[in-house]
């Protein structure tokens, strides 16, 4: 992206100019998320991993926001992102 600007050729007196947009690579899960099962009173541990390193992460259970928490870790680490959830209940299904 900082390779954006206006670049000219020039021969002489005669000049060639283009301006170079270069547009952000969206970032994109390059490991989904798998369904798991587990048993009631174990903690469970959910990970994806995105195609950028640095790109903000949002966990959700039925469309709100999660936060860490004693029942919630979570957690970044490179392009993984890690949610744990702990003494798994039915009610976290």
């Amino acid at each position: 992206k900082s390779d954006s600007d206006t670049y000219s050729c020039d021969i002489g007196d005669a000049q060639s100019r283009a301006k170079l947009v270069v547009q952000e690579k969206p970032c994109i899960f390059t490991k989904e998320l798998v369904d798991t099962e587990v048993t009631e009173g174990e903690d469970v541990i959910l990970h994806c991993e995105t195609s950028k390193s640095d790109s903000p992460v949002k966990w959700c259970k039925d469309g709100k926001s999660l936060r860490n928490s004693s029942k919630y870790n979570i957690s970044r680490s490179g392009f993984e992102a890690k949610l744990v959830i702990h003494r798994a209940e039915e009610k976290d299904s």
